[in-house]
């Protein structure tokens, strides 16, 4: 995210949407090319919508659990130097964002970031076509985050600054790990960028409340992180995005799943007539298609 500017985001997210109106014009678009999709974390969207994503535009995806490959025993850097000899592009999704850089530094082709602990570009960007789909624009538009600042949360707020939109972090805390002072410095300095407490009043005139899990997926079941995962939902309880919250409201429901129900969000909202979430599932294909032909010079943004 922090390599595109506004126009050149929004530029992309015309071209998904484009893509998505005209599916058929770029079905051998990425004819025998490859693509190395990396797993750490586990994943539905991502893995799906990358592996349909290079199917349908005539190439082929490769699924690697990093656990059954030598990555888990040799220098991150030879593995993707070596990679990317047998594969035109790499989508890594990993623990720790230094690791991604290390394969990115090393490979001799693209890498995505598909999720790391500080950043979701991918996502981020399936969200503003999302949200440009249906209220057509993203230019002054009001966007809230409620929950816990994250990864999510950068890439969004990253994401929406750069393109006028105005972003609200409702937030108690952020997770340390997800902190990065560069991003936070820049949109705090955009002039788009507020941090409201009380999500009553965070959430007037939004256009779109967005949430997301309170606990990483890697630790949700863990049963060292039990104390923590205790203390998040009883400090988060507030911040749930439910049907007190919107109802009778214009603002668009968002949460990039998976979806805990009852914790960060209750059924109604997810259910509900403004809820956009199986869109916003959905649009992470079309986005996925967009962010490959760019990256392998099929379009220009």
């Amino acid at each position: 995210m922090k390599e595109l500017n506004g126009k050149q985001i929004e530029n992309l997210i015309d071209k998904a949407i484009e893509i998505k109106k005209n599916q058929q014009k770029w079905w051998n678009s990425l004819d025998h090319k490859t693509l190395a999709m990396i797993f750490q974390k586990t994943s539905t969207r991502t893995r799906v919508s990358f592996e349909v994503g290079m199917t349908q535009l005539g190439g082929h995806a490769i699924f690697m659990d990093w656990r059954t490959t030598q990555f888990t025993m040799s220098d991150i850097k030879d593995e993707s130097k070596c990679l990317s000899r047998f594969v035109d592009i790499i989508m890594a999704r990993l623990v720790k964002h230094s690791d991604l850089q290390k394969m990115a530094d090393a490979s001799g082709v693209p890498v995505i970031n598909g999720l790391c602990e500080k950043y979701h570009p991918c996502q981020s960007l399936g969200d503003l076509m999302t949200i440009k789909e249906h209220k057509g624009k993203l230019n002054g538009l009001k966007v809230v985050y409620l929950g816990i600042g994250n990864n999510v949360s950068n890439t969004l707020s990253l994401a929406c600054t750069r393109t006028g939109m105005n972003f609200t972090l409702c937030a108690p805390e952020m997770d340390p790990p997800c902190i990065d002072e560069e991003l936070l410095k820049e949109v705090k300095g955009s002039g788009l960028y507020e941090e409201e407490k009380d999500p009553k009043k965070a959430v007037q005139g939004a256009d779109v409340v967005y949430t997301d899990t309170w606990v990483n997926m890697e630790v949700f079941t863990d049963p060292k992180f039990e104390k923590e995962k205790e203390r998040r939902m009883k400090t988060f309880v507030p911040y749930q995005l439910n049907r007190k919250l919107v109802e009778g409201t214009d603002a668009l429901v968002m949460h990039d799943m998976p979806i805990h129900k009852g914790y960060e969000i209750d059924e109604w909202s997810i259910y509900s007539p403004n809820s956009i979430i199986f869109d916003q599932g959905e649009n992470r294909l079309h986005i996925q298609k967009a962010i490959m032909l760019w990256l392998l010079g099929k379009i220009k943004l």
